[in-house]
């Protein structure tokens, strides 16, 4: 029996250029090879077509995305009602085959009843209200901060609205299933690690690195809030070498970096001269506001770096704990960068992150898994 798959994903998932697409696109070519017709349908709000898509699909179908007060609503979360689209939906009335909503963005179709009788599947990247209400919190912006709270609103209400009414769901995190099964009352989540790119394998070096290294987009206004921090509660007081490197930083971060000789900023690296960082830091630091979801720059930095500095909300319910150094306040990463500056990291360190990470990522795995589940 031939396999069809309608996947909606909730931006244009090529090319992988940000952390949120690599669970989107990896994904497309392991389930191809598991024999599935992809009938893919993106939001494209910005990213183009991209014929490579047309490698791993039979069909691709791309879609406006309704942004602006259109799409603002009392009752279902800008995130959602900006992603209803007649069109999607006439087109996957045409089959009976089952549907993949990629992220609770792409859900406006669970309260349709047009549906009710079709086989429905949510990834769920994120406990969204719970990422929005991190959002609220972190922001400085009024007008921002007002938005982030009504939609953390919203996106509680209706993700309990929609827990019952997919025929599955798979989280990212052991945190996330949780809360779905626990707080929403959800008895069909399971979870489905991430995709990652087929050939990552362990680059970690065993020895001394030369510096700390926090990376991430600058330009998002958290990770800026945590790269300040660093450079005020941490590297004013300990004179370890520290860099700072990302996409777009604001002026006020690149004069805050080079206000100290042993600190400094590089703005907007190449992907090669990001993942070259990586490889040479001795401490990758990634503190996080977020809870919810899990980070790629921590995967990528387990990877590929030696040690790793976080906090809680970094690796909570992620099963990447044990790979990890964790401290949740200013004097706890103080002394844990001491430690570990003086700390080679060794063979034994490199033989745990394989162990673990490879033990937990599997693109075929997961691609039989998710087969299973559906056709089963």
């Amino acid at each position: 029996m031939e396999k069809h798959l309608h996947i909606i994903t909730l931006n244009v998932p090529y090319p992988v250029d940000y952390g949120g697409v690599f669970d989107l696109f990896f994904k497309l070519p392991a389930l191809q090879q598991q024999g599935v017709n992809i009938h893919l349908h993106c939001f494209d709000y910005g990213r183009g077509h991209q014929g490579e898509l047309n490698k791993y699909c039979v069909s691709v179908n791309y879609y406006d995305r309704q942004v602006g007060h259109k799409s603002i609503s009392t009752s279902v979360p800008y995130i959602v009602a900006s992603r209803r689209n007649e069109e999607l939906f006439e087109n996957l009335l045409k089959d009976d085959y089952p549907i993949f909503m990629e992220g609770i963005h792409c859900t406006y179709l669970l309260n349709d009843p047009r549906f009710k009788s079709r086989k429905k599947f949510v990834r769920v990247h994120n406990v969204e209200y719970q990422y929005y209400h991190d959002l609220y919190k972190s922001c400085s912006a009024s007008l921002k901060k007002l938005y982030y709270w009504h939609e953390s609103n919203l996106l509680k209400k209706y993700e309990h609205s929609i827990a019952t009414k997919a025929t599955s769901y798979w989280g990212v995190t052991h945190k996330d299933v949780d809360v779905y099964k626990n707080e929403f009352g959800c008895k069909t989540i399971d979870y489905l690690s991430l995709y990652l790119p087929p050939d990552w394998q362990i680059n970690s070096q065993a020895g001394m690195g030369h510096y700390c290294l926090y990376q991430a987009d600058l330009s998002v206004e958290v990770n800026e809030k945590a790269a300040i921090w660093l450079l005020e509660k941490i590297f004013n007081k300990i004179k370890v070498p520290f860099v700072i490197a990302g996409k777009n930083p604001s002026k006020k971060l690149e004069e805050l970096a080079h206000k100290e000789m042993h600190t400094c900023l590089v703005a907007n690296p190449s992907g090669d001269k990001m993942q070259e960082m990586i490889l040479k830091a001795h401490i990758n630091i990634l503190p996080s506001y977020h809870t919810s979801g899990i980070k790629l720059k921590l995967l990528n930095a387990l990877y590929n770096g030696r040690h790793c500095l976080v906090n809680d909300a970094t690796v909570v319910g992620s099963g990447l704990e044990s790979a990890c150094h964790i401290g949740n306040d200013a004097n706890q990463f103080i002394e844990i960068i001491k430690e570990l500056n003086e700390q080679p990291f060794s063979k034994e360190d490199i033989e745990l992150r394989k162990s673990l990470l490879l033990g937990m990522f599997s693109n075929e795995a997961n691609a039989k898994q998710q087969v299973k589940w559906i056709w089963g």
